[in-house]
């Protein structure tokens, strides 16, 4: 189960005080999750860098609760998203694969400087992520994501998906 635990409305308030309170509140969720064998996964989601996951997972400290890891928002934080991939990859229960480049004519404190691309056509290093992921024996879906949809794609959202998945598909039999 994909579950969030900040929103742009907390983006720039302190992260520690945040934590804290989430780290109660999935330790005790993830004690229900267990009862009913269901893994929750924390989405990096414009609020917590690489760092601050880690701690948190490992303070709420149970197999059953992980990450769904969002290349792109990793990227708009400016966390390096192969190296957030080398902490946690361990901890991946799901994926959001978003590629993005720099939107022109965008203050760069805008979550959406970076706007998502067809996956493959953007700043991410999609071949070394998807490598590390098979390294880590991932099982899960690569599950392509378009949010802020760059202006060279806008209105051709279902284009930018399909030339995803064929990248992505490209890209999982070379590895």
């Amino acid at each position: 189960m994909r579950v969030v635990g900040s929103s742009l409305a907390f983006r720039f308030e302190p992260h520690g005080p945040q934590l804290e309170k989430l780290t109660k509140i999935f330790k005790e969720a993830v004690k229900v999750a267990e009862e009913m064998n269901i893994k929750m996964a924390v989405e990096n989601h414009f609020d917590f860098d690489s760092d601050e996951l880690l701690a948190l997972i490992e303070d709420v400290g149970s197999p059953y609760f992980g990450l769904t890891f969002n290349t792109g928002n990793f990227a708009r934080l400016l966390d390096e998203p192969v190296k957030a991939m080398e902490k946690l990859g361990k901890y991946v229960f799901a994926t959001h694969v978003k590629d993005v480049k720099i939107t022109p004519n965008t203050p760069a404190d805008e979550w959406f400087f970076f706007s998502s691309v067809p996956v493959g056509d953007g700043i991410i290093n999609m071949p070394k992520i998807a490598k590390m992921l098979n390294e880590l024996d991932y099982q899960g879906l690569l599950a392509v994501e378009l949010d802020f949809t760059h202006p060279e794609f806008a209105g051709r959202e279902d284009a930018a998906v399909e030339k995803s998945v064929k990248y992505l598909q490209k890209l999982v039999t070379e590895i």
